[in-house]
């Protein structure tokens, strides 16, 4: 799934309403063990700032980054409040269970929202 940001004809424009972090954690959340090389293809952003970000992320506690053999396997706490005092009444598994599918949000033990 190639990233489509601003490209010609595309009549949405440049911006989107999710930061890059938030299309890193939906990414990490998708598949746990995915390799930053492809969320950084799938967010449409360098490997080096899927990087930090992912270390953006685990500084507050968001993401744990677990070793295993060579690969990472990423777990994330849906208990953080969100950061910004607009939402930091919500949590991130709020946010994650309105912008996953149905099975990706039940293994994280969250209700997906309802979809109309």
């Amino acid at each position: 799934m190639a990233a489509s940001h601003g490209q010609s004809g595309d009549r949405r424009g440049s911006w989107t309403f999710l930061s890059n972090h938030a299309h890193v954690l939906v990414c990490l959340a998708r598949d746990p063990d995915a390799r930053l090389r492809d969320v950084a293809e799938l967010v449409g952003i360098t490997e080096r700032g899927v990087f930090k970000i992912v270390g953006e992320l685990e500084e507050a506690g968001v993401v744990t980054r677990v070793r295993e053999g060579r690969r990472n396997h990423y777990e994330i706490d849906t208990t953080v409040t969100l950061r910004h005092p607009l939402e930091s009444d919500r949590t991130v598994g709020s946010l994650l269970s309105m912008l996953l599918a149905p099975a990706d949000a039940k293994r994280l033990g969250l209700r997906a929202a309802r979809r109309p």
